[in-house]
């Protein structure tokens, strides 16, 4: 792939792009970095997802979300998480971002150093997805699925526009809290809670 700076001004995000041949983990870094703010993902096809950065109301809060998780994994002490702008090798093929994630030492251990410098070649055992204004809902119904056949033990979907959270569960439907004020982790992220009321508008 001739990767380097596309010109998305003036474009209406999120748009894929289907390259002539498959885009390696390099290119798709390479890519990424020189294409910056935007977010880029691969799904199992081989195609490219170029989404709009977020904007100022769901930056913070996303950054409220990862910085509960990360403080919440320090004081655990089980696991580690990771940024939005991390990508994950899953599976199926594809290279996903989620908005905030985590998964436990004995995994993370398991990796290589030049695994875990890439894009980990792993999903992670919890993962959370963050609605913003630019985000169809299905669209991201799709994805929260998709982390599960991936090997994901827990997902949450956290939409303000709809003041819920829906969580995810391998082999079970999934569960929608309208307007929660507090959503409490479970396994593989016991302990872990996350305050919602300043969530919604």
């Amino acid at each position: 792939m001739n990767t380097g700076q596309i010109d998305l001004l003036g474009l209406e995000l999120p748009i894929v792009l289907r390259p002539s041949a498959r885009v390696s983990d390099e290119e798709l870094m390479r890519f990424s970095e020189q294409n910056k703010p935007f977010k880029i993902e691969r799904n199992k096809e081989g195609d490219l997802t170029i989404m709009t950065p977020v904007g100022g109301i769901g930056g913070t809060q996303e950054q409220y979300i990862t910085g509960t998780l990360f403080a919440w994994t320090q004081q655990d002490g089980t696991g580690i998480d990771f940024s939005p702008s991390t990508g994950f090798n899953l599976p199926d093929g594809s290279c996903l971002q989620p908005d905030a994630s985590w998964m436990t030492l004995e995994r993370w251990n398991s990796l290589t150093l030049k695994q875990q410098t890439g894009f980990p070649p792993l999903c992670p055992d919890f993962v959370v997805e963050v609605r913003s204004q630019s985000d169809p809902r299905r669209v991201l119904e799709d994805k929260m699925q998709a982390w599960l056949d991936n090997g994901a033990k827990l997902a949450w979907l956290v939409d303000p526009i709809a003041a819920s959270v829906t969580i995810y569960r391998p082999g079970h439907a999934a569960e929608t809290l309208e307007r929660p004020e507090i959503v409490k982790g479970e396994a593989p992220v016991d302990g872990f809670e996350l305050r919602c009321t300043r969530l919604w508008a």
